[in-house]
């Protein structure tokens, strides 16, 4: 009994040794086919990084500002009898907006007009009575000055119903309406906001180190995030005669034409005055660059070494970076000029890959780059 036992567990061992052979055999044959695949390709699009002359900027945030811009109100209080406009309607100069209650102001202006004829009708006849040398000439000035009196009485009154008929001060476009039919207006209370959109005003500070430099004529560029890819252009209309001395910054003005009112009292928008030198520098388009908390890099696309059957690999480079201008990005340090660096999808790549080049299109970089209709 303990032979049958002992041969059952020989025979048990030797069959796991036999299946454990084969299985490394099998891993062995697996993993020398694995060396022997070729490494992964990718395929990429290139960019050959040049050199451009870029002018200089000085750069800043900034808000729009109307050129002419108010809040419409109200010199005198009354209650409202009729609105005449449309919230954010466009109005011309002089448009009615808002008519007060005047009936009061109306009946003593029919008394003081009739107050004014009494007292004419009565300096005539003075008048006539003096050239007769009937009454003295106390009496004449006396008469000349109650119908002086009377007639300033009622300019003042018809000033008051004036003044009570609201119109645009001019021509802009109306904000949303903040008043009612029947409600009582109280002096100064707002009734609407009327802005004057083309052209309008771009303010932003630079630092004292541009007082050298910029100067009303400049050209400058504005960009918003409500807008992106477009850029409004302007020139500087104004800088501050002193500097803040509180911030050592110098307060610029600049005048855009803004035809289809795009850009809004109050937004927050990037400005760069540009100024008339220029630098030659080194330019990639800006998906090229892969950044990292470690650095900023590019993928150079290669021919590998010591392999003369043209195989392209990438390597990747460290590069310091310039100033960003549409599509583009320039490169300080880490590139030459003719070097071939990927173009887009560098997330996908690693140091030493194979690549092959696509002929598939990409949209083509540029420095004034504009959003795709549709």
């Amino acid at each position: 009994m303990k032979k049958q036992i002992a041969w059952a567990v020989l025979i048990w061992f030797g069959v796991a040794a036999v299946l454990a052979g084969i299985k490394v055999l099998q891993i062995r044959t697996m993993i020398a086919q694995a060396r022997n695949l070729p490494p992964p390709t990718e395929a990429v699009s290139v960019f050959e990084v040049r050199e451009e002359r870029w002018p200089r900027l000085w750069t800043a945030v900034g808000s729009v500002r109307a050129v002419r811009g108010v809040r419409v109100t109200s010199e005198l209080p009354g209650v409202i009898r009729e609105v005449a406009f449309e919230a954010g309607s466009e109005v011309a100069e002089g448009a009615l907006l808002v008519r007060l209650d005047t009936s009061t102001e109306e009946a003593e202006l029919r008394q003081a007009e009739a107050e004014a004829e009494l007292a004419r009708l009565e300096l005539e006849r003075v008048r006539a009575l003096h050239a007769a040398r009937t009454v003295s000439q106390a009496e004449l000035d006396a008469a000349e000055a109650a119908w002086k009196g009377a007639a300033a009485r009622v300019a003042a009154i018809r000033s008051t119903i004036d003044k009570k008929t609201v119109r645009a001060p001019f021509a802009g476009r109306l904000g949303v309406r903040e008043v009612h039919v029947g409600q009582y207006l109280q002096a100064g209370a707002p009734i609407v906001s009327l802005q004057a959109l083309d052209p309008v005003y771009v303010e932003f500070a630079l630092p004292q180190q541009a007082v050298a430099q910029v100067r009303p004529g400049l050209a400058v560029e504005v960009t918003a995030d409500a807008y992106p890819g477009r850029t409004f252009r302007g020139v500087v209309t104004a800088t501050d005669p002193d500097v803040d001395p509180a911030t050592r910054s110098l307060r610029v003005q600049a005048t855009l034409p803004n035809p289809d009112g795009a850009l809004r009292p109050g937004m927050y928008v990037e400005a760069a005055v540009v100024l008339p030198e220029a630098d030659m520098v080194r330019v990639v388009p800006a998906p090229a660059v892969l950044h990292a908390p470690y650095g900023d890099s590019v993928f150079v696309v290669e021919a590998a070494t010591n392999d003369a059957s043209g195989v392209l690999v990438v390597r990747q480079q460290f590069v310091k970076l310039g100033r960003r201008r549409g599509d583009f990005i320039s490169v300080t340090a880490g590139l030459e000029p003719g070097q071939r660096v990927v173009s887009a999808g560098v997330f996908r790549l690693r140091n030493g890959m194979r690549v092959t080049l696509t002929d598939v299109p990409t949209p083509e970089p540029s420095l004034q780059p504009q959003p795709a209709e549709g």
